[in-house]
């Protein structure tokens, strides 16, 4: 059964759409089977995996109202390597919908079910708010990433999503934990990153993943040619960072799934 991830920060421009459309890159290079879910209304996920969001007859708003399969929705673009379940603005249009609807913060998590077995990793990317669509995905997740800048206010703002998460796995999803703390546009010869960086160590511990994303060009360019960068550059440092991100991840799991074998 895959493991569910949500990508999440409500503070928007933290490279939370380029952690998931890279890291599910860097995973399907490395044979894993994944699914990226595009939460946003912005779709911006979508066009950076190689889906035109503007040409779409099922999203991500249709799996949430129930108006077909989640099967129906995938796309898988050629380039990418992974599948998508696209999104654009029409998924703004679920939170109105679903507003008197019992169970509403299930939707996604019941639809991601039925297709559970046939990946190793879904990756969930979501909204830069605390909303109903943002819910969905942390009742789905079984953990969650935060990406995060290492700058003073980006603190206050992982504070009220931790605070969220609390809430969810208290709730409606007792076994959601925080997956890991990914410092993006990381650029270590600025003394507030590296101040901000060693409280997260300090608070999070081995919580915070030993992958750094650095500021890079190649990073903020691939989009635009709507492929991951590892396509369009895979040499380039962004894309070794996220291959680095994705070893890491799945190494962490390797060691909390086998405990005794490790001890062995």
């Amino acid at each position: 059964m895959a493991r569910i991830i949500a990508i999440a920060n409500q503070k928007g421009g933290v490279g939370k759409t380029t952690t998931c459309v890279n890291l599910a890159a860097s995973l399907a290079a490395m044979r894993k089977r994944v699914l990226l879910v595009d939460l946003d209304p912005q779709g911006n996920a979508s066009m950076g995996s190689g889906v035109d969001k503007y040409s779409l007859k099922r999203s991500t708003y249709d799996v949430l109202v129930e108006a077909c399969a989640v099967s129906d929705a995938i796309q898988t673009p050629p380039e990418s390597g992974f599948d998508v379940l696209p999104a654009n603005g029409d998924v703004t249009a679920a939170e109105v919908e679903l507003i008197h609807v019992d169970g509403r913060e299930r939707r996604l998590r019941s639809a991601l079910g039925k297709v559970q077995s046939s990946y190793d990793y879904m990756l969930i990317d979501c909204p830069p708010s605390l909303n109903l669509l943002t819910l969905n995905g942390l009742v789905a997740a079984d953990g969650v990433i935060i990406a995060m800048q290492c700058e003073y206010f980006a603190l206050e703002g992982l504070s009220a999503l931790l605070d969220t998460i609390e809430q969810v796995r208290s709730s409606v999803n007792v076994s959601l934990e925080v997956e890991g703390i990914l410092r993006t546009m990381y650029d270590p010869r600025n003394s507030l990153t590296n101040a901000v960086s060693g409280q997260l160590h300090e608070h999070f511990g081995d919580k915070v993943y030993r992958t750094v994303i650095p500021r890079n060009v190649r990073l903020a360019e691939a989009p635009s040619h709507g492929v991951p960068a590892m396509h369009y550059d895979k040499y380039s440092r962004g894309s070794r960072a996220y291959m680095a991100l994705a070893g890491e991840m799945i190494r962490r799991e390797e060691r909390l799934r086998s405990p005794n074998d490790m001890g062995a």
